[in-house]
């Protein structure tokens, strides 16, 4: 499974059966930190803040991007068991998501994780490093 990417003649193999290091990165989008910090949202709904009690500082964290077709992608983020804690910012995902669909690669570390004495969106801090 090979396709290309508009304005990049480099092929981008999506089949999951090829290990990541044979596969190209598409093009990062133009200024945008490939590290970068941030938030994540929307952990108060659904009990998600009830998974912050076993997160410590860094613990990797898995990102997961939206299905292409979504009219504004979000990156969500996800403990190793698969549990859902929440996304990304907007801000973030509008840019992140789409390169992540197109087989870009991102990794996320806890860096502070705080309990219900805070907001519910400053109660875990990543930080975020994009392959390139």
């Amino acid at each position: 499974m090979l396709d290309n990417l508009p304005n990049d003649p480099r092929p981008v193999n999506r089949d999951p059966n090829v290990p990541s290091r044979m596969r190209y990165r598409p093009p990062f989008p133009n200024g945008r930190p490939p590290h970068f910090r941030a938030t994540v949202h929307g952990i108060a709904f659904a009990d998600r803040d009830r998974h912050l009690e076993v997160i410590e500082a860094g613990d990797s964290l898995y990102l997961i991007p939206d299905p292409p077709d979504q009219e504004t992608p979000e990156v969500w983020v996800h403990r190793p068991g698969g549990d859902l804690l929440g996304h990304l910012p907007t801000e973030i995902s509008t840019w992140l998501a789409p390169w992540l669909s197109d087989g870009g690669g991102a990794s996320a570390k806890a860096l502070k994780i705080h309990g219900s004495e805070v907001p519910s969106w400053r109660r875990l801090l990543l930080e975020v490093s994009c392959s390139l």
